[in-house]
């Protein structure tokens, strides 16, 4: 056997059986570094290391979430609504990590992998009960530890049900991944669930087959951008009222950064929605959202989460004042391309562009932020749906009345202008009671 074959045989061995204790502690480190990041994410997680048992091939350690009060905390306690919020759950992950640049052990267990990286682990998950009372959480979570410190983590849960206190839910199929870098912070995910159904007492909610996807990076501003899409296929809500059925429903948003300008896209599609006695109506919109200073959008985005938080609308006001001048001086536009619905009376169609141009933040007035301003709108609707507001309310008349609404064959138009200072509708100029434009 040639001396260079043997060096490779020898090489392999100690990768193999040697790397499983060093890689093991790189693992071990790596892990907690996507833990501790993900709560500095989000600051209403705490994550406590319960402890970790390293051993040479493979080593097992726990870890409890916490929330904080919060948005967080508060939704849930909006929807467990019968626990007191001093006993809101904790959850316990359990986990086996398989360390080793190629983690031999993992072989053993479900979704086992030889693919090199810093270890291979499988994690459990209970609800762990202020009383100590826990309950299991359906699902595995597989997780693999890449050589540069990424974290890929897979929820598998089959088909099944669970029942508490009377509350029953059932589930298709589900599995979501997510990749985490907490080097620079970026976030990926896809997912799918085919159905859920949460049963009570008092009502029955069926969520059809929901996909989703995007990814998420953070900027200097203290907000993260990227891109999601979210399609569902179906949502029917039966209780004591009338039942409520919609859907498909699709959302597409990206969100970008250039510089110090933010840029958003968003396209949202309803179906076979209720809409209040008109009927069942399909909505589409399509917005963009360009050249937002970022540094004030930051500002106000950080404002609103202490507004959230049980701050005051008058503390909110004074704090973004400087920040919404800044935003508005910096120029925006917005656009609607599409604002459209479609009623059993015909179909609703809209579109609306707003262009704010840059001006003096050091000199500026409200006032001014008005004469920058160049907004057009322009909306159709249809005669039969006029005639049966009018028929509703009367005092709908005053809109054609004064010339807000015109009928052109089948449906009534609306085209507003704002242009210096100055707004038209439908042609005719309409005064503005504002202190420096007249």
């Amino acid at each position: 056997m040639k001396k260079g074959f043997v060096a490779l045989l020898i090489g392999l061995a100690i990768i193999i059986l040697l790397s499983p204790g060093i890689v093991g502690r790189l693992a071990e480190r790596s892990m907690d570094e996507n833990l501790d990041w993900a709560a500095t994410e989000s600051q209403e997680v705490v994550v406590t290391s319960q402890g970790f048992d390293r051993g040479w091939f493979s080593s097992a350690g726990q870890h409890r979430v916490e929330l904080r009060e919060g948005e967080l905390r508060s939704a849930f306690l909006a929807i467990i609504d019968d626990i007191d919020s001093a006993e809101l759950p904790v959850l316990i992950i359990d986990t086996r990590l398989d360390h080793g640049l190629v983690p031999l052990t993992s072989m053993s267990r479900d979704k086992g992998t030889l693919v090199p990286g810093l270890g291979s682990a499988i994690s459990t998950l209970r609800l762990e009960f202020e009383n100590g009372d826990q309950i299991d959480v359906p699902g595995t979570i597989y997780s693999e530890v890449g050589l540069t410190g990424n974290l890929s983590s897979n929820y598998v849960l089959n088909t099944g049900s669970f029942d508490l206190h009377g509350e029953t839910a059932n589930w298709g199929e589900t599995d979501i991944l997510v990749t985490t870098n907490p080097g620079n912070g970026d976030i990926k995910f896809a997912g799918s669930i085919d159905s859920l159904t949460l049963t009570s007492s008092q009502n029955n909610v069926h969520v059809g087959k929901v996909g989703f996807s995007g990814e998420r990076r953070p900027t200097k501003f203290g907000f993260a951008v990227g891109d999601i899409k979210i399609d569902v296929q179906s949502i029917a809500v039966r209780g004591q009222g009338e039942p409520a059925f919609f859907g498909p429903f699709s959302l597409n948003t990206t969100t970008d950064v250039d510089g110090d300008r933010i840029s958003m896209e968003s396209k949202l599609r309803l179906e076979n929605t209720p809409f209040a006695d008109l009927g069942t109506a399909a909505i589409s919109v399509d917005v963009e959202l360009t050249d937002i200073d970022g540094v004030a959008a930051g500002h106000i985005a950080d404002a609103l989460r202490q507004l959230q938080g049980g701050g005051s609308e008058d503390d909110f006001m004074f704090v973004v004042e400087d920040d919404l001048q800044r935003l508005l001086a910096a120029g925006f536009e917005l656009h609607f391309e599409r604002l459209d619905i479609s009623l059993p009376q015909g179909p609703i169609t809209s579109n609306i562009h707003i262009s704010v141009d840059e001006s003096d933040a050091n000199g500026f007035v409200w006032t001014s932020a008005l004469l920058a301003l160049d907004a057009t709108v322009e909306v159709s609707l249809p005669a039969e749906l006029v005639d049966l507001m009018t028929s509703i309310d009367p005092q709908f008349h005053a809109a054609i009345g004064m010339g807000f609404l015109k009928k052109s064959g089948e449906f009534y138009e609306m085209e507003a202008a704002f242009q210096n200072g100055l707004l038209t509708v439908n042609g005719a100029p309409m005064p503005l009671p504002i202190p420096g434009l007249q």
